[in-house]
């Protein structure tokens, strides 16, 4: 455990109706009364840093407490994600790891959307060695490494994310007022019998389906994952790819099968299996023998091979993928190959294929009920509003780019009822920023993901005791899911340096701040301190207006302290954007200290 230093510290519980409870802590004794509901609340005052502690209340006793710096973290699957996931970039962080001054508390997660609960259904306190951390948030980490490797005051983190979930669902009633669309669905699940019907209906819908596709799939019935199947009539593509631009798009299963040869005591090795990202789920085999599967498209297909599974001579490696909506495919620029040692022999290319299975219809979706508004909040945000804390990282926004517009609003709103509710009213709140993803685009064009990077922006130059950390630069156009979190944890650790610590620190690339129009240029301003711009051959990212309202790419150059921007075909601009896309792979405003600036409309 860990609890916040320098702040009062409130210790609660539950207990007998009138029984006396004595918390004993730092040869200190508080004392207090349970109340008629058996409720009970000491607060204990501000404590510097320190530890380990022991505490006891009544015949309990609490082990191993360190007081330092506890940061709450929420969000969604970016925030979620855990170092596991990240395996493949930073073994020996996963190796290495044990520092017991750095501790997690990931919060169960669960929904309510009639009741705001006062406690949780369990977790306990982690510290960090090679074993825990492969279920810690991969962000959270770096972050708190950096952050005690700045001060050396213990850090505890409180991750109470859940992949998926929209701003919505984090915020309780009172903050959705303006929003009654939200609150209407919110009170539509308060149903129960209606949360259980739509579950068991969903879940007979997708059994059924998959159970039909099973029964028809002609490579479960014919074994073709068996090594002596004779598949010498299949068709052959290049992977990565998509078999829908060969066959015609259709929902089902589909084989692929790729030989390779080993030699001689290859049976005695482990090995080190990696299929890049397959849309959507995949069975994998080596030999016939399943060495892995994964039921949805995000996750990457890294499988572990024991010794035994390989032979000398001819390996075949079986894959049945399933698809039930959208384009089924391995998806371009991922890693592709099989690792034995330090050898790597590389899967790309030829593979043969076999349609298993088509269906007449797409698979069933699903309501993810635990989306809904307030739902997340009353199960997995109100426990936590007792327990000080010294700031909030949030990593989320994926899931409201289809209404970006309405997000400067909900988020502010939040900001200010978690500041509320945590009783601090400058409650630092460092957000991350949406990374760059999907397919770059070669004109300049309208873009949900670039218009809530633009609300996340405003948010932070309006609310104070906020920092943005940009990640533009660090996402992969292919996977929703980057896999770079130590730069993310990197540039949120230094937001909270500046925003708690120092406010000399830098931690933002440049911030646009103004703009002159003079003739046919436009002159951009940026903050004082952020304006130290990083020389480069030619600036790339701007895009100009003119009174015909059409965004075009223009030209740009660092003039001392300002950013020249134009466009020789337009005589009268009106407005800039910078890095406005889902994908702005070629913007390239950074700061001396290599931070990016963030995407912005002078409009």
């Amino acid at each position: 455990m860990v609890l916040q230093r320098d702040q009062k510290l409130k210790i609660w519980g539950t207990s007998d109706i009138g029984e006396k409870v004595e918390v004993n802590f730092q040869n200190k004794k508080y004392n207090t009364i349970a109340d008629n509901s058996g409720n009970w609340k000491i607060t204990l005052p501000e404590m510097k840093s320190g530890g380990p502690f022991t505490m006891t209340i009544n015949e309990i006793t609490l082990k191993n407490i360190l007081i330092g710096d506890v940061y709450m973290c929420s969000g969604q699957s970016n925030m979620e994600l855990p170092m596991r996931r990240v395996k493949m970039l930073y073994p020996e962080e996963l190796k290495n790891a044990n520092n017991s001054n750095i501790r997690f508390f990931t919060v169960p997660q669960k929904y309510d959307f009639k009741i705001t609960q006062n406690n949780l259904d369990g977790g306990i306190w982690e510290e960090t060695n090679p074993q825990s951390i492969q279920n810690f948030s991969a962000v959270a980490y770096f972050f708190a490494k950096e952050m005690y490797q700045y001060n050396k005051i213990p850090v505890g983190i409180i991750n109470s994310s859940l992949g998926g979930s929209p701003i919505q669902a984090w915020m309780d009633e009172s903050s959705l007022k303006k929003y009654p669309e939200y609150l209407a669905e919110a009170q539509k699940w308060r149903n129960d019998e209606l949360i259980s019907q739509t579950e068991s209906s969903e879940r007979v819908l997708s059994d059924t389906w998959s159970a039909e596709l099973d029964q028809s799939d002609a490579g479960i019935f014919n074994h073709w994952e068996k090594p002596e199947f004779n598949d010498f009539d299949w068709k052959k593509m290049n992977v990565p790819g998509s078999w829908e631009d060969i066959e015609k798009p259709f929902d089902g299963s589909i084989w692929f099968r790729k030989e390779i040869f080993l030699p001689k005591g290859a049976e005695k090795n482990t090995a080190f299996l990696n299929l890049g990202r397959i849309k959507d789920a995949d069975v994998t085999y080596i030999n016939g023998k399943k060495v892995g599967n994964v039921t949805y498209e995000y996750p990457p297909r890294w499988y572990d091979i024991p010794a035994g599974v390989l032979k000398e001579g001819k390996n075949i490696i079986a894959v049945r993928i399933t698809n039930g909506s959208g384009k089924g495919e391995f998806i371009k620029d991922k890693d592709y190959f099989l690792q034995i040692g330090s050898e790597k022999i590389d899967l790309k290319g030829e593979w043969k294929y076999k349609i298993g299975a088509i269906m007449n219809r797409p698979a069933p979706g699903q309501t993810f009920i635990r989306w809904k508004p307030t739902g997340l909040y009353n199960a997995m945000l109100n426990p936590l509003i007792q327990y000080p804390i010294k700031a909030v990282l949030w990593y989320q926004g994926e899931s409201n780019t289809a209404k970006p517009q309405e997000y400067q609003d909900l988020l502010s709103t939040m900001i200010l009822d978690w500041r509320n509710k945590w009783n601090q009213k400058n409650l630092p709140f460092l957000i991350v920023q949406l990374a760059n993803f999907m397919e770059a685009k070669p004109e300049p064009t309208e873009s949900n993901w670039a218009e809530l990077r633009e609300q996340q922006r405003r948010v932070s130059q309006t609310i104070p005791k906020t920092g943005l950390a940009i990640t533009i630069d660090i996402g992969e156009w292919n996977d929703i899911h980057p896999l770079n979190k130590k730069e993310v944890g990197k540039r949120l650790s230094l937001q909270a340096q500046k925003t708690l610590f120092d406010s000399n620190i830098i931690a933002d690339g440049p911030v646009y701040e103004s703009m002159k129009i003079n003739g046919n240029k436009i002159i951009l301003s940026f903050k004082k301190g952020t304006n130290n711009f990083s020389s480069v051959s030619e600036l790339k990212g701007f895009a100009i207006k003119g009174k015909d309202g059409v965004f075009k790419w223009a030209q740009a150059k660092i003039e001392g302290s300002k950013i020249i921007v134009w466009n020789d075909e337009i005589k009268d601009p009106i407005a800039v954007r910078y890095a406005w896309a889902d994908n702005p792979d070629k913007a390239n405003l950074k700061n001396k200290s290599g931070l990016p600036a963030s995407p912005f409309t002078t409009e």
